[in-house]
């Protein structure tokens, strides 16, 4: 499981046009079909609960509500999507094993002025102070799991530190989409500071995509001077019913599976979709 490094540096640069509004909207959307999280900014001004400011000690009742409204998104790196979830009034906080990823969010949010923690963490390590009513992981982070029983102790993890009967939405992308629809293209991109060349390569017998990314960055605003470097990176594909038995392997439950460009039932040609599973008991 590789830890986004040189790539941090302009990952926002190329991901500018990654729809986190639209996600965090169908998310809120799911958390709000199915889950026990709400909006903490909507309760304070509801007068259901106290701003973090004004809080001394607080009842145990509070203390519950605080967990059953946290939200946790594993693989947050630079924390766009964190930052749209906090925008929405949620108590969210952000988990990634990049330091690099997670310095980039630190300093966003504290210049947007958004109150967020960060951890550096591995989600197969997951560790938290307390339980979340709602985890989260969007844009594939799950495939970069690349073993079975990653994936299955990562969901068990997630399990372990739910609120009793809080939800796990997250997305992965199918077996179909690595092997069919990216197979072994090559993606350039060029802006004026930095260009990069993304080379995959499909491993049938693993169902893995490697890809090799290869950036130039410009070093100067005075100078054509671009400096050079590659990362590589895994990411396996999955089908549905293999998430699916990982799901119930964890001993979470089922609740629902959405095409992520439809919002319609999967099928074949699903590139990408969204699982929402609950806390099924300890």
């Amino acid at each position: 499981m590789e830890a986004y490094s040189d790539f941090a540096t302009v990952y926002d640069t190329f991901m500018d046009e990654t729809p986190y509004d639209v996600w965090g909207d169908f998310v809120a959307g799911l958390i709000e079909k199915h889950g026990l999280s709400k909006p903490v900014q909507n309760m304070v001004n509801k007068g259901l609960a106290s701003d973090d400011s004004e809080q001394g000690e607080i009842s145990e009742e509070e203390a519950l509500a605080q967990e059953r409204n946290l939200v946790v998104e594993l693989g947050c790196g630079t924390g766009s999507f964190t930052q749209v979830m906090k925008h929405k009034g949620y108590d969210i906080m952000g988990i990634d094993m990049s330091p690099d990823m997670l310095n980039i969010a630190r300093n966003k949010a504290a210049e947007a002025g958004l109150d967020i923690m960060y951890l550096e963490q591995d989600m197969r390590e997951l560790d938290l102070y307390c339980t979340a009513g709602t985890i989260v992981s969007v844009c594939d982070s799950v495939n970069y799991l690349l073993e079975d029983e990653d994936v299955i102790e990562t969901f068990r993890l997630v399990n372990n530190f739910l609120y009793p009967k809080g939800v796990f939405i997250f997305d992965f992308n199918t077996l179909h989409k690595y092997r069919d629809v990216i197979g072994d293209a090559t993606i350039a991109e060029n802006r004026d500071d930095c260009s990069f060349i993304w080379d995959n390569y499909y491993h049938e017998e693993e169902h893995v995509n490697e890809y090799d990314l290869t950036i130039f960055v410009k070093t100067s605003d005075d100078e054509e001077i671009f400096r050079r470097f590659s990362e590589t990176h895994y990411q396996r594909g999955y089908t549905l019913e293999e998430m699916l038995g990982f799901v119930k392997a964890a001993g979470l439950e089922f609740v629902e599976a959405i095409d992520v460009d439809t919002h319609q039932a999967p099928d074949e040609e699903s590139e990408r979709i969204y699982i929402v599973a609950r806390e099924n008991g300890k």
